[in-house]
């Protein structure tokens, strides 16, 4: 089967995906908060970003290669940190890492992962990041910090906007808790999609293992107050100071809007700046990410990762060409997992990579540093 003719786009993976998929799962993946505003408004701000097509330049060689954190990247975008990614798909933690390493791209593992840092260390390659959800009890962050490092994780994400549990009314109304309990209007819709039912069969019920070790009680919570909750605190700047001191790595701070933060945070110490509202799963009056990407970029030297609304290779020179160093995905990878399983990550690593270079080609830039000259406007 050629999957390029199949599925040339992540619309495609994501149609297939939604179809093998458990509704209620779905809804987890899929959903915002709200009214789902500013989820819709992270795709109506990237159509606004615009090239001007660049002629006559013959036959050139696209590189879309980048420098992060001193290491070479063959492409400019890897694989962001998911909460409870095994219950998207079986073991998803675990594929994702693999194929992540393979193809020499970073991969995060979330704090609420259904997989624990221990879990990927045979498969992560050299460029795992480690996203902390941060913990109230220091003793804590120290251990959870200890087996990151001591798994392989080189960089640290720490979240700070999810302050407090966000409503994600589509997911409540799914019948999604946490850890996952199957009532019988989940087991029917479970019975329609064969493959991640023999999968989750095999490896069990997901749930927040790296958790685990740390919470007594996890049991008969809501769908978004997840065990982290019971765990965690809405860090200040004092936490992003201690965590600065406990980490040796390269920290970047995810969830930032405000150029005015931005400038702080590389005073404080922070390595790199995350551009993100969380795809839209936690405030529904958010700016768009590339909306607020220019304005943060022109407060910081640091580097910038984005995420949000991204569905191809042209938004990831969108952002590229606005400001930003580095491109995160989430749903993306989960799409391509459930529509294609195994082979689902490397045929959307093929899919954005020829989508970049086709559009660079067009707009006559050879490498990623040639794109803002090209931007005709938003």
């Amino acid at each position: 089967m050629d999957l390029h003719q199949r599925f040339p786009a992540i619309s495609d993976l994501r149609a297939r995906a939604r179809a093998r998929i458990p509704h209620f799962v779905w809804e987890y993946l899929d959903s915002a908060t709200g009214t789902e505003a500013t989820l819709r408004r992270n795709r109506a701000e990237f159509d606004r970003v615009l090239f001007r097509p660049s002629i006559l330049h013959g036959e050139i060689a696209c590189d879309p290669s980048v420098r992060l954190f001193g290491h070479d990247f063959p492409l400019p975008f890897g694989v962001a940190p998911v909460g409870m990614s095994g219950l998207i798909w079986p073991d998803a933690e675990r594929r994702l890492a693999a194929a992540a390493a393979r193809a020499g791209l970073p991969y995060s593992l979330s704090t609420v992962a259904s997989r624990t840092p221990e879990d990927l260390a045979p498969v992560l390659g050299q460029h795992g990041w480690f996203q902390l959800y941060p913990p109230r009890d220091p003793a804590i962050r120290t251990d959870m910090l200890r087996r990151a490092k001591a798994a392989g994780f080189s960089a640290l994400i720490l979240t700070v906007d999810v302050p407090v549990a966000s409503r994600r009314e589509r997911q409540t109304r799914s019948g999604l808790t946490q850890p996952p309990r199957l009532t019988p209007r989940l087991l029917a819709q479970v019975a329609r999609c064969p493959a991640w039912t023999a999968g989750t069969l095999r490896l069990g019920m997901p749930r927040m293992r790296f958790l685990d070790a740390y919470a007594d009680n996890t049991s008969s919570l809501s769908s978004t107050a997840h065990a982290g909750y019971l765990l965690r605190t809405a860090p200040d700047w004092d936490y992003l100071g201690a965590l600065r001191d406990a980490w040796d790595g390269p920290l970047i701070v995810k969830g930032v809007l405000n150029p005015d933060d931005a400038a702080r945070l590389q005073d404080e110490g922070a390595d790199a700046i995350w551009v993100s509202n969380h795809a839209g799963r936690q405030f529904d009056a958010a700016p768009a990410s590339i909306e607020a990407l220019p304005a943060i970029r022109a407060a910081t030297t640091l580097p910038v990762i984005l995420d949000g609304g991204i569905e191809g290779g042209l938004d990831i020179l969108r952002a590229i060409a606005l400001g930003a160093d580095f491109v995160m995905l989430g749903r993306a990878w989960h799409y391509a997992l459930g529509a294609l399983g195994d082979r689902g990550p490397e045929h959307l690593i093929d899919l954005l990579a020829s989508d970049l270079r086709a559009n660079m080609g067009q707009l006559g830039a050879r490498q990623l540093a040639d794109l803002p000259a090209r931007l005709l406007g938003r």
